[in-house]
């Protein structure tokens, strides 16, 4: 199993973002992914759960300003209105079983 994300990437305050991480080696589509940030000098937040449209969990911090989504191979982060405090480096996971 291999998650591949780009090393750099950045957005400008009140933009919009889409980060992509490719996966291989499982099916993405049925699988539970989750998206998890790291701020400057803070510890790991979850932000998003996502097996689905109908089966999604999104952490208050970016509620309504960021979503995920997944095909057969890859999974998103859509972001939108960023703010400064947005600066991170984002992971994605999958749920091990």
């Amino acid at each position: 199993v291999v998650l591949t994300q780009p090393e750099s990437e950045m957005g400008s305050p009140g933009g919009s973002f889409t980060l992509k991480c490719a996966c291989s080696g499982f099916s993405v589509g049925g699988t539970s992914m989750y998206w998890i940030r790291q701020a400057p000098g803070k510890g790991l937040e979850w932000i998003i759960y996502y097996y689905s449209d109908s089966s999604k969990r999104t952490a208050q911090s970016v509620q309504g300003r960021f979503r995920a989504s997944k095909d057969s191979s890859n999974l998103y982060l859509h972001m939108t209105q960023l703010k400064t405090e947005d600066t991170a480096v984002n992971y994605c996971a999958r749920e091990s079983h």
